[in-house]
């Protein structure tokens, strides 16, 4: 109810709608009834909130591929039995075995039973939320009767190069003064109204794709929670990646799925390396939400199969599962044998952390070289090197191209990380996925080298995967990118005609792990807590015994995930010895430690369950005017923008080194239009907030800005071009430069 009002007062506080309501005044109550009832469905139909029926077309129509697989056709031959009500579905498959598509018709199966309209789409990242939102917009389009709402909810979805520049303009203004109207929109038929693309209302529209963070702010006790719990209310709720998030943020959405099992609304989740311990946690808190008590779930114990799905009906607490005759089939469909190997070598520190007594040692860098070597020959073939720290991706990258530039034509050595602009790194994106997909031109050769950012959500198949050591399930999201797509060339053709290079198909799909801890376990020290110890020393060992020999996928994932990641314990219920080994005793507890503390902080900052609400004060306790970053969805991820910018000899200040792109800087009295905005914000780049801590004035943004409320928090990096071009800039000891190339350096 308090959502509702929330709503309903947002509606009514339209600029255009009290304009119009002034011009007509109400002499009594009855006729104010009448004006407001005739009002409401108007209103309602601008601002996008009145859902459309799907055609529900068939699964090939629907998802544009010729036929479902074995995990699909279970779910459309299988799970409408199983379905008699709310429940929670969890789907575990190995990367690439159309989890998405799964999910989807899922949401056809669950809405027709529970009565629910629409959908929310999660995500771990921006970047795969708008991958997402491209695949489920046109899922929409493929099957509406009329132009439904498709949005895209993440802080920069405005941003996303889907969105037409037509559609940018703000919608109309609400004066309730709580939100700030900022620009986003979707495209073809399938357009979200500009109502829906103000502050806080994306996820109010019927079909929703979006970040995780934008859902869990609804069990933070911020305002306007309750404004986020009423649009997800009436929806089915899926997550996808559910592996990806750390303790603190598991907590949150354990707390997130207590309160929609309350609302009775369906839930899907989705992974390919989820510990049986987490979704289990994550199922019983959906049904003591629903209503099952601690002791009724004290000793059940929800598993679901590999590959395959789960459904836990939020009535009855019945588990349904995928048949077995079913997942074999999956299995033998989908059955890889990927080949892993480890490579030991010493890590190479970046540049800007070497000090004078360490040489650096170029084993690993020369390692890379050598294992693309293949690829250098005519036969050519794809790869992906994917490295722990942008600094080592960036080395990499450098390395490659002055050793291989011989040997390389334009384009085929491409770099993908997280501290590009945004419209250079979504190009960038655009076009390894275009080219490395499973349709289009592939290109004889292609090597890229990435950051974690390529191995979530992105549909990219390599003839050779090498990585960093990483976390076990890392590491299999990252060997989901090797041979992705070979069955399904193997039935449907090749990009191109082409077969894989001989090498390739001689070696078959290959994982190559460089392992770089030293005989005490030590993590490179530049890598600081990107991983946790345990978890890389922990993986190690693993990579050690299976060394040279070749992993059934999807048959051993659970398994392997389980000896890293889960609570210690087989499927049986027997302890894992590693848990027991000495050796990684100490790294251990210090990662059961830093766990538990996670799971208090979450504890600590979410919304009580709901059988511990005494009143609505419980739900907001936060005053200070920002209150939204008081309590944040993510532990440590404080991060702020920075824009780098050129002084032009004659004092001009552009956004490109060329000065054909002056800043933009509205005239006095007059905020930035949105196409100015944009302009700035594409050009922006995401870094750590303490990176920029002793920024100086000169790094404020300009005072038209001020009044902004995304431009006045940004960090400007001021190039002063010289005769040698743009000179680096220093923020305390750091110099940072930005590299067309390369995206920001930071020595």
């Amino acid at each position: 109810m308090t959502g509702l009002v929330i709503l309903a007062d947002w509606l009514v506080s339209q600029e255009h709608y009290l304009r119009a309501r002034q011009k007509a005044p109400i002499s009594s109550v009855e006729e104010h009834w009448e004006a407001a009832s005739a009002a409401c469905l108007p209103l309602l139909e601008e601002a996008g909130l009145v859902p459309v029926d799907l055609g529900r077309t068939a699964f090939v129509q629907a998802h544009g591929i010729p036929q479902p697989n074995a995990l699909q056709r279970s779910v459309l031959d299988e799970l409408p039995a199983a379905v008699r009500g709310p429940g929670i579905l969890l789907v575990t498959a190995a990367t690439g075995d159309g989890k998405t598509e799964t999910a989807l018709e899922s949401e056809r199966i669950l809405a027709e039973s529970c009565g629910t309209r629409g959908f929310a789409f999660l995500l771990p990242t921006m970047a795969t939320s708008d991958q997402m939102y491209e695949r489920v917009n046109a899922f929409v389009r493929r099957q509406c009767t009329a132009p439904p709402s498709v949005t895209l909810t993440h802080s920069m979805a405005w941003l996303n190069p889907a969105y037409s520049e037509d559609l940018l303009q703000t919608g109309p203004a609400v004066l309730t003064g709580e939100i700030a109207d900022q620009n986003g929109s979707g495209s073809g038929s399938a357009v979200a109204s500009r109502w829906l693309r103000g502050g806080k209302r994306p996820l109010l529209a019927q079909f929703a794709v979006g970040t995780i963070d934008q859902a869990l702010m609804a069990v933070l006790p911020v305002k306007h929670n309750a404004l986020r719990m009423l649009a997800l209310s009436g929806k089915t709720f899926i997550v996808d990646e559910a592996h990806a998030y750390d303790p603190y943020m598991q907590v949150l959405l354990g707390r997130l799925l207590h309160w929609l099992g309350a609302y009775r609304c369906p839930v899907v989740l989705l992974s390919a390396t989820l510990p049986v311990s987490v979704s289990d946690r994550l199922i019983k808190e959906y049904l003591r939400g629903a209503g099952a008590t601690k002791r009724e779930l004290r000793d059940a114990s929800f598993r679901s199969p590999y590959p395959g799905w789960l459904f836990v009906d939020a009535a009855t607490r019945t588990a349904t599962c995928m048949s077995g005759a079913a997942r074999t089939q999956q299995t033998a469909d989908r059955r890889t044998r990927l080949a892993l190997r480890r490579e030991a070598v010493r890590h190479v520190l970046p540049a800007s952390d070497r000090t004078a007594d360490r040489l650096p040692d170029q084993a690993r860098l020369q390692r890379i070289e050598d294992l693309l070597q293949p690829l250098m020959t005519d036969q050519g073939g794809c790869a992906l090197v994917v490295c722990t720290t942008v600094a080592d991706a960036q080395q990499t990258y450098s390395r490659l191209r002055t050793r291989l530039c011989s040997r390389l034509g334009p384009g085929e050595l491409e770099l993908l990380h997280a501290r590009l602009p945004g419209d250079d790194r979504a190009a960038r994106t655009t076009r390894i996925t275009s080219d490395l997909g499973r349709t289009g031109n592939r290109p004889v050769r292609r090597i890229v080298v990435a950051t974690q950012v390529v191995e979530q959500s992105l549909d990219l198949d390599a003839d050779l995967v090498i990585s960093d050591l990483a976390p076990l399930a890392l590491l299999l999201q990252r060997a989901g990118r090797c041979w992705r797509h070979e069955g399904w060339w193997a039935r449907h053709g090749r990009p191109g005609g082409r077969d894989r290079p001989a090498w390739a198909q001689e070696a078959g799909p290959q994982l190559v792990v460089l392992d770089p801890l030293d005989e005490n376990g030590a993590v490179p020290p530049h890598w600081g807590e990107v991983y946790d110890t345990y978890l890389l020393q922990a993986t190690a060992r693993v990579i050690v015994e299976r060394d040279g020999t070749r992993l059934n996928i999807p048959e051993e994932v659970q398994d392997l995930v389980e000896q890293v990641h889960g609570d210690g314990r087989t499927r049986e219920g027997q302890p894992l010895y590693r848990w027991d080994e000495p050796e990684l005793a100490p790294a251990r507890l210090a990662y059961e430690g830093g766990k538990a503390a996670m799971e208090t902080a979450g504890r600590c900052v979410a919304i009580p369950r709901v059988k511990d609400i005494a009143g609505l004060e419980a739900l907001h306790r936060f005053e200070a005017k920002d209150e939204e970053w008081d309590a944040a969805t993510r532990l440590g991820a404080d991060s702020v923008r920075v824009l780098c910018c050129y002084v032009q000899p004659d004092g001009c200040t552009t956004l490109d080194v060329s000065g054909a792109r002056p800043l933009p800087l509205p005239g006095q009295g007059r905020l930035p239009t949105s196409a100015e905005v944009r302009a700035v914000m594409e050009r922006t780049i995401p870094v750590q907030a303490a990176w920029m801590a002793f920024r100086t004035p000169d790094q404020a943004p300009p005072q038209e800005w001020a009044q902004h409320t995304m431009l006045s928090d940004l960090v400007l990096l001021r190039h002063e071009i010289g005769q040698a071009g743009p000179a680096g800039v220093q923020v305390g000891n750091r110099t940072y430069h930005l590299d067309t190339e390369l995206g920001l350096v930071r020595t």
